[in-house]
C-alpha cells in the first residue's frame, strides 16, 4: 500500500553504528497541511523545538527527517545548530523551502549529532525517495524495538477513497503526555489545519496517552500526520462533521493500533495489560485509577512472575488520589472474579486467575461501584530484561 503524492527513503548513515539503517525521510510531492502533538517535558530535545516553531509559522510541511542513534537533545547551542544545518542540506536537496521540513530524533540523551553522517548520506537518501519504502523508514527509526511499527486504512469520504498510512517507533520511557515517542501518519486526505489538528489531538489523547511502559516521557516524543489533499474528496472542514467524523474514526483506529504495538514491544515485555477501571464517579477518576494500578512496578512485577496478587492492585488503587470504598469493589482478570465486594474470592478463583496471566493478552476489570466513569489504560509486564535493556543502553 502507498499513499498518493508521498514517497519515502532510508538509508543506513552511520549515526551511532555502522551498516544500520537509521536515517529515514518522508516527503510530499506537495506542501501538506501538518498538525503535531509534542512532549510536555520541560526539557525538549532541538527537533521539538524547531518543529513546534514552524507549525505554528507554516501548519503544512513538505518533508520529515528522522534519525536514530542520537537524540540531539539537551546538546545546548551548538546542537540547536546542528539541527538547523541538517535541515539546511535537507531542504537544498530537495529544492524545498527550508521551513518546510520536519525534524525528528531519536537516541542517546547528551550526545551530539555526527554531522558526517548527515553530510555523506544526504543525496543518496533524496535519490533513493520511491513509493515503496515506507516500512524500510519504521525500520530506520528503531532504537530497543525489537519490530518496526506500521498500520493502515482506507476509508471513504465524498465518495472518493482516503488512505492513511502510520508508523511509530518506542519500547521504553514510555508514558507519554501528549505524544509517544516518535509517530508519524500520511494521508491523502484534504482537509484543514484545525480539522487536522482537532483530529489529531483527540485520537492521541484516546490512544497514546493512555499507553505505559514504565512511567518516564522523552524529551523527543512528537506524533505529525502530513495530510496532502491527493484523494481530492470534498474539503474536510468546520461544515463538514459527518466527513471529519469519518475520517477521526480511521485515524484513531490507527493510533490505537501503533499504541498497541508499542506495549507490545515494550523493553523487556512478555505481556499486554488492559486496565478497565469502570464504576467510578467521573471518567477522570476512572483514568487516574487505571493509570496507578497499570504504572505500579509491584502490580507489572506480579505480572510477570503470573501471580494474581490482587492485594498489589488494590494497594495501587488506594494512592491514585480518587476516594472510593474499598468494600464494595470487584477485581476480575479477564471474566475471573478474584475479588467481590473488597474481599477475596477464593484460593480456587485465584488459581483460575492465574491461569488467565499465563496468557500473551488479557484484560485487568475494575469496578468501584460509585458511578458511571469508565477508562482503559494499556501497560505491559516488568522483566528482568527490561532492567538488563536500559542498564547498559548507552554501551
Amino acid at each position: 500500500m502507498s499513499v498518493k503524492g508521498f514517497m519515502t527513503s532510508a538509508v543506513a548513515a552511520g549515526v551511532k553504528y555502522q551498516d544500520r539503517l537509521d536515517l529515514g525521510l518522508i516527503y510530499s510531492e506537495t506542501p501538506a497541511v501538518t498538525a503535531g502533538v509534542f512532549t510536555t517535558s520541560q526539557v525538549k530535545a532541538a527537533p521539538v523545538i524547531i518543529d513546534i516553531e514552524r507549525l505554528k509559522q507554516e501548519g503544512r510541511s513538505q518533508a520529515i527527517l528522522v534519525n536514530s542513534g542520537c537524540a540531539n537533545a539537551c546538546t545546548g547551542k551548538q546542537g540547536m545548530e546542528s539541527a538547523l544545518r541538517i535541515s539546511e542540506m535537507l531542504s537544498t536537496a530537495l529544492k524545498i523551502p527550508d521551513n518546510m521540513v520536519q525534524l525528528s530524533s531519536t537516541g542517546v540523551i547528551g550526545d551530539q549529532l555526527k554531522m558526517s553522517a548527515f553530510e555523506n548520506s544526504m543525496q543518496t537518501l533524496v535519490d533513493g525517495l520511491s513509493a515503496d519504502n515506507f516500512d524500510a523508514v519504521a525500520k530506520a527509526i528503531m532504537t530497543t524495538d525489537t519490530v518496526p511499527k506500521t498500520a493502515s486504512r482506507t476509508v471513504m469520504i465524498g465518495g472518493k477513497e482516503v488512505t492513511l498510512m502510520g508508523m511509530a517507533k518506542g519500547a521504553g520511557m514510555i508514558m507519554p503526555n501528549m505524544a509517544t515517542m516518535l509517530a508519524f501518519v500520511i494521508t491523502d486526505a484534504q482537509i484543514g489545519f484545525p480539522q487536522l489538528h482537532s483530529a489529531l489531538s483527540g485520537s492521541v489523547e484516546r490512544t497514546f496517552n493512555r499507553i505505559t511502559v514504565d512511567g518516564d516521557t522523552s524529551t523527543n516524543d512528537m506524533v505529525l500526520v502530513m495530510a496532502n489533499g491527493k484523494a481530492d474528496n470534498p474539503w474536510i472542514d468546520e461544515e463538514s462533521t459527518e466527513n471529519l467524523e469519518l475520517f477521526q474514526d480511521s485515524l484513531e483506529s490507527l493510533l490505537k493500533d501503533l499504541a498497541l504495538m508499542i506495549v507490545t514491544d515494550g523493553e523487556g515485555a512478555s505481556k499486554c495489560i488492559t486496565i478497565r477501571v469502570c464504576g467510578a464517579r467521573e471518567d477522570s477518576d476512572a483514568e487516574k485509577v487505571a493509570r496507578t494500578v497499570a504504572n505500579s512496578n509491584l502490580v507489572k512485577t506480579a505480572f510477570f512472575g503470573e501471580d494474581a496478587n490482587w492485594g498489589r492492585i488494590i494497594a495501587a488503587m488506594g494512592r491514585s488520589g480518587v476516594k472510593f470504598n474499598p468494600d464494595r469493589v470487584d477485581i476480575a482478570f479477564n471474566d475471573v472474579v478474584i475479588v467481590r465486594d473488597g474481599l477475596a474470592v477464593g484460593k480456587d478463583a485465584e488459581e483460575q486467575a492465574s491461569k488467565v496471566l499465563k496468557e500473551k493478552k488479557f484484560n485487568v476489570c475494575i469496578d468501584l461501584k460509585e458511578g458511571n466513569g469508565c477508562e482503559e489504560v494499556y501497560t505491559c509486564d516488568f522483566s528482568i530484561d527490561y532492567v538488563k535493556i536500559n542498564a547498559d543502553y548507552r554501551s
